[in-house]
């Protein structure tokens, strides 16, 4: 069997591996292993083979897999439930004031206080809604 065989047998039993373990580090070594049988497919000496697997397997370890694993970890900010509230506008449907008041939030009737404790706002303003706290819009 040709020494190109191996090398792809070889990368493909780290591929395999790499599914079992989703480390980003086999998928590296079958890279270098792949390159290695492009070397000896064009005939190159096994020392030169040896050579290139090793230094594509260590550029992949140290170049992609630090960006690679940067992307898969990074997960995007999403609000659910009441979290998602907090920035949107509400319409004040009676005075909101530092203990009271009533604003239409996302479709719904909520009960609302000034955030600062102090502030009032009119009926018919829009205000925007600083934090939830049980079923009170703070608004400001």
């Amino acid at each position: 069997m040709d020494a190109w065989v191996w090398w792809v047998i070889a990368a493909a039993v780290l591929a395999g591996v790499e599914v079992l373990t989703l480390d980003l580090i086999f998928i590296m070594l079958a890279g270098g292993s792949l390159a290695a049988a492009g070397v000896a497919g064009a005939d190159g000496h096994i020392s030169l083979q040896v050579a290139v697997a090793i230094v594509v397997a260590v550029a992949g370890l140290g170049l992609l897999r630090p960006v690679a694993m940067r992307h898969l970890r990074t997960t995007p900010e999403i609000r659910t439930g009441v979290d998602a509230l907090v920035g949107q506008e509400a319409l004040v449907l009676s005075e909101v004031g530092p203990h009271e008041g009533r604003v239409k939030l996302a479709g719904e009737v909520w009960s609302a206080r000034s955030y600062d404790g102090a502030s009032t706002y009119a009926a018919g303003q829009t205000i925007a809604v600083l934090k939830i706290e049980g079923a009170t819009a703070l608004v400001g």
